[in-house]
């Protein structure tokens, strides 16, 4: 019976890495702030994950969608300025230049530092040889309520001690039936 439980303990493990992979990635979605609004020249839209920290990393998420108004693809020049600033108490302003992903200036992104929960007003300054443009969202700021990995291997150990207790008792049972011979069988 040794091999079944190691078969068992080894699926038990990969399905535990497979899924706490999972829990440990996610984060929440982006939403969007600003949904295909036109301002000056460009077309905009801007999504946010706005997570806000304590250790001064850069985790409130910003990603910035130019079209020009005409339905052309923005120039290469053309780059977007992000700031930020707290709504709800006195704090300066933190602004972070967007960079292209992957080299396509119609999308661009920038992480800043959110550092307490609460409301933002976030500015979007666009510029390029088309012009200028300028909006204005507001976005609230959350702590990213995902427990340290650490803590997640402590919350799942009960579960992996009840799971094993569990197969422990199926396997003792089927030893006991097999020990004893049943003659109605």
């Amino acid at each position: 019976m040794n091999g079944l439980r190691a078969r068992v303990a080894k699926a038990l493990f990969a399905a535990l890495i497979v899924l706490s992979g999972r829990v440990i990635a996610h984060s929440g979605p982006p939403f969007p702030l600003i949904s295909d609004r036109a301002a000056g020249p460009y077309e905009l839209s801007i999504w946010s994950d706005p997570d806000a920290t304590d250790d001064g990393s850069p985790a409130g998420q910003f990603w910035v969608t130019i079209r020009l108004a005409d339905g052309s693809a923005a120039p290469p020049d053309t780059h977007a300025v992000i700031t930020i600033r707290p709504v709800d108490r006195p704090g300066p302003a933190e602004s972070a230049p967007a960079t292209p992903v992957h080299g396509d200036v119609s999308r661009q992104f920038a992480a800043l530092v959110m550092n307490h929960e609460g409301p933002f007003s976030v500015e979007a300054r666009i510029s390029g040889a088309r012009g200028l443009a300028v909006v204005d969202a507001k976005v609230d700021a959350t702590y990213d309520s995902r427990p340290a990995r650490w803590l997640l291997a402590l919350y799942v150990m009960p579960f992996l001690a009840v799971g094993f207790l569990w197969i422990k008792l199926l396997i003792s049972r089927r030893v006991r039936r097999q020990g004893h011979s049943n003659p109605r069988l």
